[in-house]
């Protein structure tokens, strides 16, 4: 017997919709703010009555900050963030599970140590490695003096230098982030609950390990997949440091930070019109893709497909 308590439902429903506006306010001001021309979005305060400009604006925005190449970039980018971490999560997760070897539990420990150490915190060395992926390589080749080994069999001098640069590319973007402890531990909780009778049962049917990744494993997780699509997507999509460091080629800039050649500056206009337009258009395919995986997002946080 479930208890009626309108009162209690009164307070419920009144602080979620207090929750909602405070929320969503200050996408309705931008909005609003979008449709309205100069002259009425500088008065203070604006009214808040939408306008008849809300095209135009949007259509300044879009060509003044070449809003489609930044989008396509962030686009690119979030989707193979979210790929990379997925697969390398659930290869990571499936081999600490299902594989007795050495150090494995030390392996894991390792894996999710690398928790505290987030973007901002290895930077530095992040950005080295991005400049020269084989410059540990180099430092060796340098270290064991095999320039002057070479040179003393062939008779010529000879000097290796090797340089091979992610700046300036989607590998860049995207090589760097796709490791994450936090979708391994997931995927670990998750297949641990897997009955061990269907592993027994592959093993009995001739299955590979793969095999029996590929057809059981996989499907099983296709919820908590769904569920993690739509997190990492969101995390990649809104990169802003690492991408404004190993950018530098303006058709390399991501939408994040394109937004702010829209902000006006102290000495410009200011035309927040075309700023909030743009903003409403760069936050607009983490929005689409939120609401297309919502269904298969609540799904992967509240079931389990067995």
């Amino acid at each position: 017997m479930v208890e009626k308590t309108p009162l209690l439902d009164f307070f419920t429903y009144a602080f979620l919709m207090l929750g909602i506006l405070i929320v969503g306010f200050p996408i309705i001001y931008s909005l609003i703010a979008a449709t309205l021309p100069l002259d009425e979005v500088a008065k203070v305060p604006m009214p808040l009555i939408p306008g008849d400009q809300f095209f135009t604006n949007i259509h300044e925005a879009w060509t003044r900050g070449n809003l489609g190449t930044q989008i396509t970039n962030s686009f690119i980018m979030a989707s193979g963030i979210t790929i990379g971490k997925i697969a390398v999560s659930m290869i990571g997760a499936f081999s600490i599970v299902y594989f007795n070897y050495k150090f494995r539990v030390v392996a894991f420990a390792s894996v999710f140590c690398t928790l505290m150490l987030p973007v901002e915190v290895r930077i530095l060395p992040t950005y080295e490695m991005a400049a020269n992926v084989l410059s540990p390589i180099q430092a060796l080749w340098d270290l064991l003096h095999l320039n002057g080994l070479v040179s003393w069999f062939t008779g010529h001098e000879f000097t290796l230098s090797l340089n091979w640069s992610l700046l300036d590319s989607y590998t860049g973007l995207i090589l760097p982030l796709i490791a994450s402890a936090t979708c391994t531990f997931l995927f670990r909780q998750f297949f641990l609950t897997v009955p061990e009778e269907l592993c027994e049962a592959a093993k009995i049917d001739g299955a590979s390990p793969m095999t029996f990744f590929r057809k059981i494993l996989f499907p099983l997780s296709k919820t908590n997949i769904a569920a993690l699509v739509v997190i990492e997507f969101v995390y990649g999509y809104n990169q802003y440091l690492w991408p404004l460091l190993v950018t530098t080629n303006v058709k390399m800039t991501t939408a994040v930070i394109g937004l702010q050649n829209l902000i006006p500056q102290a000495d410009d206009l200011p035309e927040w019109n075309i700023a909030l337009a743009g903003a409403l258009l760069v936050m607009l395919p983490p929005v689409l893709v939120v609401l297309f995986m919502q269904r298969w997002f609540v799904k992967g946080l509240i079931e389990k497909e067995k």
